[in-house]
Parts: structure tokens; C-alpha cells; sequence
């Protein structure tokens, strides 16, 4: 990535064979942004019901904004209420990182809090206590009861169980990463870092989109583009994050045995990948093929500028 001029926007690195696509117009674009608008009330809606879980400085009106943002442009054409399921699930994950990743301060929170999340999964009831725990596992109870509803969740049901499971172990890990480097010890590799790009949480949003977009399509070869997607978002998210990063002591590919070049590279490999599975996964599927390309390009611009966190 070249120097920024202060003041200036620079490119983000953005290889890779595109699909051919019209830009949205400004008529497009006025109405991507009113969905995002509906989408953003939408989530300080559900926030507001869990204020034990979503009452940190972090979780700012930029944060709600940005994630309807990404959302709505990632699927134009769908509506607020097409969207709801990524949006209620996406920002479910964004309270998951923060109990784990910032608010949790042993190894047994973390456990405690993953065999919670598993157990709730599975059907066990919630519980109706008060603090930010209880409010993220009845956020999941109702996120899991309300795709139960839905005709595509009997085919993904094991699907969505398991994306789940693969994010609860990846945020322990990172955990556990975490902690071993303030001690000191010697972190994970680039390359094992990267295998636990599930920490991220894409995946895990977009099957509980896809089940809510009537399921279909090739599911092995589907979930396989949705992680090649992941990867890349994973690395774009650490070149948009390294300062914050830095500041709050997450871990970042770039704190790692990588260079910003190389991580640059990686991230050209990554996305020639991805777009290869994607076009195989869009016979079968080609909206959700184009909505997890449009949030890989969308996270390639975005993350060029600025994330979705507010400062602490």
C-alpha cells in the first residue's frame, strides 16, 4: 500500500479478476442507503434491548451505521427486512468479540462463556439474568429460535451449528494467543493465524443469511467460497485495524512474521481464490455469490479508510 497524503483516501490492495458489474447510480446508491438507514434503527433496536451487552463506549452510532452500510451495499436490490438476519447476527458477533476479546479476564470466562453460547445453541433455555453474558445468550436463543422458523433451516441446520462452533473455538484461541503474548511467550504463525480466520465471524453470519434466503446451492462448495471470503476479510480487517490493534493489544497479521508487503501479497493470492469459488458457488447460488463478493470488495475499500469500532 502506497503512503497516504494527508487528507487523501489511497487505494487498498484489490487484486483479482472482478466480476463484470455496473456501478450502482445515485438513484441505486439513495436507495442502498435508506435500507442502510432502516437496517441501522433496526440494530440500535435490538441494542437497546440488551443494554448490559452493548453499553461500552466501542459500540458507537458509527459502528451501527457502518455495519448497515456494509450490509445494504453488499446486497442492493434487498430490503432492510432481507437483510435483518445477517444484520441480527453480524452484530451478535460484534458482542461475542467483546466479552472475549476485551472484557473476559480468565481462561474459565472464556470457556464458561463458549460452552454457554454451544449449550444455547443446541436448545437449552437462556436464562434471565442481567448481565452481558445473560443478555448475548438470549440475544442468540431468539437469533436461533427465529431461523428455526425458516423452510431452508431443517438442509442447514448442522451447517449453522457448526459455523457457530468454529467462531466460539477461534475467539477462545485468540484468547489464548493473547494471553500467552502479554506473558511474553511466543504467539501463533502467520499462516496458523490466518487458519483461524473463523474468529472473524463471516461465515457464521452468512449462513444464518443464507438460511434466511431460502438455503440452496451447493453447500459444500459454498461454505468453501465463504471461507476463501473470510480469509481475505480477515487480512483486510488487519490492515484497516493495525492501530487500534496495536493500542487495545489484539492480535494483527501484521504483528506477526509478515511485512505489509507480504501481507499485501497474501491478500492478491487470497482474492484471485476467492473469486474462483465464488464463480463456481454462483451457478447454484448467484445472489449469495454476489452478496459475499460484494462484502469482500466492500471490506477492501472500507478497511482502506477506517473500521467499525469506536475508540474505548
Amino acid at each position: 500500500m502506497t503512503e497516504a497524503v494527508p487528507g487523501e483516501v489511497t487505494e487498498p490492495p484489490h487484486p483479482g479478476h472482478r466480476t463484470a458489474e455496473a456501478p450502482l447510480t445515485a438513484l441505486q446508491a439513495g436507495t442502498v442507503c435508506a435500507v442502510a438507514g432502516q437496517a441501522q434503527r433496526q440494530m440500535r433496536a435490538w441494542a437497546a434491548e440488551h443494554p448490559a451487552l452493548y453499553d461500552a463506549k466501542a459500540f458507537d452510532p458509527a459502528l451501527f451505521s457502518t455495519l448497515a452500510l456494509a450490509a445494504a451495499f453488499s446486497g442492493p436490490g434487498l430490503t432492510a427486512d432481507r437483510l435483518r438476519m445477517a444484520n441480527r447476527v453480524c452484530l451478535w458477533c460484534f458482542g461475542l468479540d467483546w466479552l472475549i476479546d476485551y472484557a473476559a479476564s480468565s481462561r474459565a470466562e472464556v470457556a464458561g462463556l463458549v460452552r454457554r453460547c454451544a449449550a444455547v445453541a443446541d436448545g437449552a433455555p437462556p436464562g434471565d439474568g442481567t448481565t452481558a453474558e445473560d443478555e448475548l445468550a438470549r440475544f442468540l436463543a431468539d437469533v436461533r429460535d427465529e431461523l428455526a422458523a425458516e423452510p431452508a433451516y431443517p438442509e442447514l441446520r448442522d451447517v449453522w451449528r457448526d459455523e457457530l462452533q468454529r467462531v466460539l473455538e477461534a475467539m477462545a484461541l485468540e484468547w489464548d494467543w493473547k494471553s500467552a503474548r502479554e506473558k511474553g511467550e511466543p504467539g501463533p504463525s502467520f499462516d496458523g493465524y490466518l487458519a483461524n480466520a473463523d474468529n472473524l465471524g463471516f461465515s457464521f453470519v452468512f449462513a444464518s443469511h443464507w438460511i434466511a434466503s431460502g438455503g440452496g446451492g451447493n453447500v459444500p462448495l459454498v461454505r468453501e467460497a465463504s471461507r476463501a471470503v473470510q480469509r481475505v476479510i480477515r487480512l483486510l480487517n488487519d490492515l484497516g485495524t493495525y492501530e487500534r490493534d496495536v493500542q487495545w493489544g489484539d492480535l494483527n497479521g501484521l504483528l506477526l512474521d509478515k511485512t505489509r508487503a507480504e501481507v499485501e501479497e497474501r491478500i492478491g493470492e487470497l482474492t484471485t481464490e476467492a473469486r474462483t469459488l465464488l464463480k463456481d458457488a454462483a451457478e447454484g447460488v448467484p445472489e449469495l455469490a454476489r452478496y459475499m463478493e460484494r462484502q469482500m470488495d466492500f471490506c477492501a475499500g472500507f478497511y482502506g479508510v477506517t473500521d467499525f469500532w469506536g475508540t474505548l
